[in-house]
């Protein structure tokens, strides 16, 4: 089920949407929800990788473990040389 939002745009956005909708052969309308849409989805994996990184972090304030840099760094230049290599543990 899909339901009508108001959104108040200034003038000037109205025009900028018009024109791009011009250009691009698409509707205000659908260049607003698609925008919407990126938007969302950027922020909501924003959010899961944020909430990653806090268990990661409270992983390791519980155990005090953690990869070497070296390691780490040794890994990354495998994986740009295109050398199949797993994630250091």
């Amino acid at each position: 089920m899909t339901t009508a939002q108001g959104v108040k745009l200034d003038e000037a956005t109205r025009m900028r949407l018009r024109a791009l909708g011009e250009k691009r052969n698409r509707s205000p309308h659908w260049l607003m929800r698609t925008a919407i849409q990126h938007y969302l989805e950027q922020e909501e994996r924003y959010e899961r990788e944020k909430a990653e990184d806090l268990q990661r972090w409270e992983q390791y304030q519980l155990t005090g473990k953690a990869i070497d840099g070296e390691v780490v760094e040794r890994w990354l230049g495998e994986l740009a040389d295109n050398k199949a290599t797993t994630c250091p543990q």
